[in-house]
């Protein structure tokens, strides 16, 4: 008897989320000065995200540092295990669990394989891979849609990633098993260049569209897209974000996207409140994500925010060259103190000591 192929799919309630659009913060690693998870740190950080109201989680991404998969330190599987134990425990059954995956095919479909046992939803394919031609990425990303369902990443020029045209997010996006894709390529350009494949794939109504542009999130968020279609022209918007900048200041995040969200259905008391705090948001993202140094401090910086607050004990990376750029932390320290309703200092203040017993 012949077997039927079944492809991977979005359990329901998750599928409805990511359809819908939520707030998935990039999960940091909490790290001991010896570089060990600091394993109390890394529950609060989850339990943070679910308590601010986070959609869903992404773990094994860039904000978790891919050295996590160096056999010096052999932690993409224990720091995948830690979370799900704590999304089994707390998390409701519409919560997009996504992980990460990165590195060469057999690699890529191996951490795939992982992520599903462990109970994640999707794969975040990273395309920093050695020589990323368009059809070496084409045909991994279809071994890994194999496995689970695949989210794509438009990852920026500064920390590894590929210029990847409109034709190559085409056939990217007419791969069955792929649910969305995360745009942040920090360019508008080529995020329309993204947006435009989607479009021409024809599957653009089974595709969420994230935005990871950090330094434009609400100019994202309320964008519409009039883009042409093989059906004709249609109107694209982002549903939702895909973030290092929500690793922090989560529970405000929600709130940015429930206003963007009424935004698009025509409530212009939300546009004009997004608007008031635009360019804040991007002044808190420069700090923290250290453009003027080309990215140097991007994961540092979003540690020392985290570190100010209590939630983690240190800025710590397993790169050895991950570190603050100098006059990064005063910068954070002013963005902290002026923006506190955008870093969410009352709400993890009042519930920091439950979060870590």
């Amino acid at each position: 008897m012949q077997r039927t192929h079944t492809r991977p799919t979005l359990p329901p309630d998750a599928a409805r989320s990511l359809a819908r659009g939520v707030v998935i913060p990039a999960h940091p690693l909490a790290l001991t000065e010896r570089l060990d998870i600091d394993v109390a740190r890394q529950r609060a950080l989850t339990r943070y995200y679910l308590d601010a109201g986070a959609g869903g989680i992404a773990i094994g991404v860039h904000t978790t540092q891919f050295e996590i998969r160096d056999a010096a330190h052999s932690l993409f599987e224990p720091v995948l295990a830690l979370a799900a134990e704590e999304l089994n425990a707390r998390a409701a059954n519409h919560l997009v669990r996504i992980a990460g995956v990165a590195g060469p095919t057999a690699q890529a479909v191996n951490e795939a394989k992982t992520a599903r046992i462990l109970g994640y939803d999707a794969a975040l394919l990273s395309p920093r891979i050695d020589d990323p031609t368009p059809a070496r990425l084409l045909d991994r990303a279809r071994a890994v849609a194999e496995v689970m369902p695949v989210i794509g990443f438009y990852l920026q020029q500064a920390i590894g990633g590929p210029v990847l045209d409109r034709r190559f997010w085409r056939e990217f996006c007419r791969i069955d098993s792929v649910v969305a894709v995360k745009a942040a390529p920090f360019d508008r350009y080529r995020t329309l260049e993204l947006i435009r494949g989607v479009a021409e794939s024809g599957r653009a109504d089974q595709i969420a569209l994230y935005t990871g542009n950090d330094d434009s999130i609400i100019p994202d968020l309320l964008s519409e897209y009039h883009v042409p279609g093989p059906d004709g022209n249609v109107t694209l918007r982002f549903a939702g974000g895909l973030l290092g900048q929500w690793a922090v200041g989560t529970r405000a995040a929600v709130g940015m996207l429930d206003l963007a969200h009424r935004a698009s259905g025509g409530d212009n008391h939300a546009r004009a409140a997004l608007g008031r705090i635009s360019i804040d948001l991007l002044d808190l993202n420069q700090a923290l994500f250290d453009p003027a140094n080309n990215f140097h401090g991007v994961i540092a910086g979003v540690h020392e925010l985290l570190r100010q607050q209590g939630l983690l004990a240190g800025t710590w990376c397993l790169d050895p060259s991950a570190s603050l750029s100098p006059g990064q932390a005063t910068e954070i320290t002013r963005v902290r103190r002026t923006y506190p309703h955008l870093c969410d200092s009352e709400f993890i203040a009042t519930n920091l000591e439950e979060w870590l017993s």
